[in-house]
């Protein structure tokens, strides 16, 4: 018998020698929840040959919790109701626990046909909880735990995750909404993570712990200039190396380790860490699931090609073409005199009705802008700006005072002014925020461009890492490398007219293992999207 699995703990989901359909569920990005009477239904094949005389199967439910039961059924025949999961103390574990669990039942090899069969798993009629399902297998007996392997080792290749995160202070109860968390470590065993930490070039450090299922992590953060917090995520995406990779900072070593002084080629190690917060690492340590143990710390850093060019020392360069977006506190929208406005090279302008105002500018890398030069509008000489700050920023939430202006003065019309300070960090937020003008009651500005140095933090492509590296139950050993050069919801939609199944999108590369199961899947495919 084929291995049989189907894994909802990412988007889309795995499959192998299934189709699945469901009803009364919602698709969560790391699981399917079944309500109240809903089920997921799996329709996979046994070949004649490969069946046996009463084979018995063994079926796998992996679950985010334990109390809430479940039913079972092979080809229209009950197996099991009720089925939940008693812990050590033979109590059922809470509701509502995202530990993941194992339900493992034996499925009576009568039962199974040649050919096509259908497994049921379904939630009672009443049942107020939610069942929770990450993940399914079917292994013949004998060699039970085969199709858990198969999906452990295509699980191994989707090694670049991406997380939905939130931050809480820890003075507040409210959880905030924060920057998406990418993340891809891999020293060529194809390893996940269990545990993981990071420092970054301004200073912040962040540490989280996954789950089991990898459905989501917890952890704490502090920020640069010191601000505690809790920090947690939810898996949003994960897909195969290089996918996804091709625009943020990924480091590419080759490595050795080191024992008595005597140095060893140790494969390639690949780094890609964003967190969203600007400020590139310097630092990363992590555990694997098989028990490994690393430290690295970058020690230099060369241009990436997104930087641009190299900067000659005391050079600026004009980096306001690399600005993302720009917000403001006002605009007057209803005469086009909008935030934009000043990032064009023309004689319109960005007019806020108000004696203050700020201008919020993204960029799309971390620079560190040494220079900024803004030009005055067409008219009212008493709308141009006299008081104000330059401030910059990593995350948006914490922010830096670069610069402080008052008293200043235009002259005339459409006039441009240097204003140069000292800075050689990088950020990727800048804010102007005006405190004051020239007697009116508006501001305006027709252009503000921003120039650049080379920065503390302006690279973001690592030349070289010292570390550690300590294989399970192993001594810790040096480790070192240089340069590479190169490149859900839990709430279960409402029911339609009639108990219509839904088909789930799911990744078929390696759904059927032949030809023959190709044709029979498409087929199986095309008589579900008929009839439903």
């Amino acid at each position: 018998m084929e291995p049989v699995f189907a894994d909802f703990s990412t988007t889309p989901a795995q499959l192998s020698n299934a189709v699945v359909a469901y009803h009364r569920c919602g698709v969560a990005p790391s699981h399917l929840s079944v309500g109240s009477d809903g089920y997921i239904k799996l329709d996979f094949h046994v070949a004649a040959e490969g069946r046996g005389d009463a084979a018995e199967t063994v079926l796998t439910v992996t679950t985010l919790g334990a109390g809430v039961p479940m039913d079972v059924l092979l080809n229209g025949k009950t197996v099991a109701e009720g089925v939940t999961f008693a812990g050590a103390d033979g109590q059922d574990a809470p509701l509502g626990t995202d530990r993941s669990v194992d339900r493992v039942l034996s499925l009576p090899g009568e039962l199974l046909t040649p050919g096509d069969n259908l497994l049921e798993i379904r939630s009672p009629a009443g049942e107020e909880g939610l069942l929770r399902v990450t993940a399914l297998t079917l292994d013949p007996a004998e060699d039970a735990g085969r199709a858990r392997r198969a999906l452990a080792a295509r699980a191994a290749t989707r090694s670049v995750f991406a997380f939905d995160t939130e931050q809480r202070p820890v003075d507040s109860a409210v959880w905030q909404p924060a920057s998406r968390l990418l993340f891809h470590v891999d020293r060529g065993d194809r390893a996940v993570p269990a545990q993981l930490s990071w420092r970054g070039t301004d200073g912040a450090e962040t540490a989280i712990a996954l789950r089991a299922d990898l459905s989501g992590f917890h952890g704490h953060h502090r920020s640069a200039d010191g601000a505690l917090g809790e920090f947690r995520g939810r898996l949003s995406e994960r897909w195969p190396y290089p996918e996804g990779t091709a625009d943020v900072p990924l480091h590419r070593f080759s490595t050795e380790e080191g024992r008595d002084g005597d140095w060893r080629p140790a494969g390639e190690l690949r780094i890609l860490l964003n967190d969203g917060r600007g400020a590139p690492v310097e630092r990363v340590t992590w555990t694997d699931r098989r028990g490994n143990a690393a430290s690295v710390t970058l020690t230099a850093a060369v241009p990436t090609a997104d930087a641009g060019a190299a900067t000659p020392p005391g050079e600026l360069r004009d980096v306001t073409d690399t600005v993302a977006g720009v917000e403001a506190s006002d605009e007057f929208e209803a005469g086009g005199e909008v935030a934009r406005n000043v990032l064009r090279k023309s004689r319109s302008k960005w007019l806020v009705h108000d004696d203050t105002a700020d201008l919020d500018f993204t960029l799309r890398s971390p620079a560190a802008v040494a220079s900024y030069r803004l030009t005055t509008a067409n008219d009212a000489p008493d709308r141009d700006p006299r008081d104000w700050h330059l401030q910059g920023s990593h995350d948006g939430g914490t922010w830096t005072t670069l610069d402080t202006r008052t008293g200043e003065r235009f002259s005339h019309r459409f006039e441009t002014r240097d204003f140069t300070f000292a800075n050689t960090t990088s950020y990727r937020r800048y804010r102007l925020r005006i405190t004051g003008n020239a007697g009116g009651d508006e501001i305006q500005l027709s252009q503000v461009q921003f120039l650049a140095g080379a920065g503390r933090a302006a690279t973001t492509s690592a030349a070289d890492f010292i570390g550690y590296y300590g294989a399970a139950g192993e001594a810790p050993t040096g480790y070192r490398g240089t340069t590479v050069p190169g490149p859900g919801s839990d709430h279960p939609g409402e029911p339609t007219d009639g108990p219509r199944e839904k088909l789930l999108a799911a990744d078929l590369t390696d759904t059927a293992q032949d030809l023959d199961g190709a044709a029979r899947l498409l087929g199986k495919l095309a008589e579900y999207l008929r009839t439903s």
